[in-house]
């Protein structure tokens, strides 16, 4: 079942970006047949009021969580003698570990330490959302603003939400690790882990759904015969955005919903490779 499943999902992944590469290079052949760039005049707009209006969450209530995970490693280190002698490294979907690994202070804390990374994965992401440009558009003012404006608050929103409900799974199987006793034969071991993925699917839709109908507003141009500047040569193979003169960490993608980062900047560098790096650290420690 594991490898049709496997084989499916990458079937799906294939199918996607053979689409994609389709259509974007017809939409390519016929920029070059209508001549766009040349016929039209290119506009980048800028508006720095916008940024009163950006009302993303607060750094520091990222902090809750964390001081909760950190709790909890100095808590399982205190209770160490009561852990078992193997500890739990994943569970199946009735709630139950299924694989484990030899007890070690290390190992005894290893979830928590991926909670903490992510938690500041998280963080991170946050900041540099925050110190991204607002992109506008030249031919829509008012939907591209409204869209900038709901993407940025909804999706931080999201990611606090999603860090809240990571801290809660996290904690309850660190607790019933050490105490086992505490919640027995209960159903919430099954119900918790299907709640959560429910909650992180409903809060997807409501994200995609607000976003998507935040800029329904008929175009209001600056004047005609203009466009956007085209940016096409920033994309790298039309999914990765280089572009040395844009000090945004995170852009928003080019379709969907969602961000992507500015490969060209350093900082974006180092939130992708610096928790692989310590991921890989942690890894090769246990083992």
């Amino acid at each position: 079942m594991i490898l049709v499943c496997t084989v499916i999902e990458f079937g799906i992944i294939f199918v996607n970006l053979a689409l994609f590469y389709y259509f974007r290079e017809k939409m390519k052949q016929y920029k070059e047949e209508m001549q766009w760039t040349k016929q039209m005049k290119q506009v980048s707009v800028v508006d720095v009021s916008v940024r009163s209006e950006d009302h993303l969450p607060p750094w520091f209530i990222y902090l809750f969580p964390m001081v909760i995970t950190i709790g909890l490693i100095v808590y399982t280190l205190y209770q160490y003698d009561l852990l078992p002698n193997q500890i739990p490294t994943h569970w199946g979907l009735n709630g139950e570990p299924d694989a484990f690994t030899e007890k070690t202070p290390l190992t005894a804390i290893q979830m928590l330490l991926f909670l903490l990374l992510l938690q500041l994965m998280f963080l991170g992401i946050q900041i540099g959302m925050k110190f991204s440009g607002i992109k506008l558009s030249a031919t829509n003012l008012t939907a591209s603003k409204n869209r900038q404006l709901t993407l940025r608050k909804s999706t931080s929103w999201f990611s606090f939400y999603t860090v809240l409900l990571l801290t809660m799974l996290f904690s309850f199987f660190q607790l019933t690790t050490i105490h086992p006793e505490l919640f027995g034969d209960s159903i919430l071991k099954t119900i918790l882990p299907f709640g959560f993925l429910f909650l992180i699917l409903a809060g997807t839709i409501v994200l995609v759904v607000k976003v998507g109908r935040s800029d329904k507003t008929p175009p209001a141009s600056l004047e005609k015969g203009i466009m956007d500047v085209n940016d096409d040569q920033y994309w790298k193979a039309g999914l990765f955005y280089f572009n040395k003169n844009d000090p945004s960490i995170f852009v928003e993608k080019r379709f969907g919903v969602g961000w992507t980062i500015n490969l060209a900047n350093p900082i974006g560098f180092l939130i992708l490779i610096v928790p692989i790096v310590i991921i890989l650290i942690i890894t090769l420690l246990i083992n």
